[in-house]
């Protein structure tokens, strides 16, 4: 079975860095796009960053200028560089990767979650 492995998350205090990053475990994946979500404690399930390729990416408005997403050659992997971290960014991030399994439905691949905290 294929999983999506998330790894990087941890503690830092305002103004830090962390990278994000998540890869296929098991068989190889070619995904269309793939990207971050966040949730926090109390919160809906948030899109942070999402890349299809390095000149088609979105950010949500409150991390423009701050976090980077990109992908490996492989396009099985992704990464969040996460730079000027406030507290508000503290949330478990989740990654995920989409397939288009036929012109009709589209498949996700979701990470286990990594926690980011972001305080003082």
């Amino acid at each position: 079975q294929v999983q999506l492995v998330e790894s990087g998350g941890g503690s830092v205090q305002p103004g830090g860095s962390l990278r994000l990053s998540c890869a296929a475990s098991g068989t190889i994946f070619s995904f269309n796009a793939m990207g971050w979500y966040r949730q926090a404690p109390g919160k809906e399930r948030e899109l942070v960053a999402s890349i299809i390729s390095s000149t088609n990416t979105n950010y949500v408005d409150s991390v423009k200028g701050r976090f980077t997403i990109s992908r490996g050659n492989a396009k099985n992997t992704v990464y969040l560089q996460m730079n000027s971290l406030k507290p508000e960014d503290t949330a478990v991030y989740y990654c995920y990767g989409d397939i288009a399994e036929t012109m009709f439905r589209v498949r996700a691949y979701w990470g286990q979650g990594t926690q980011v905290t972001v305080s003082s």
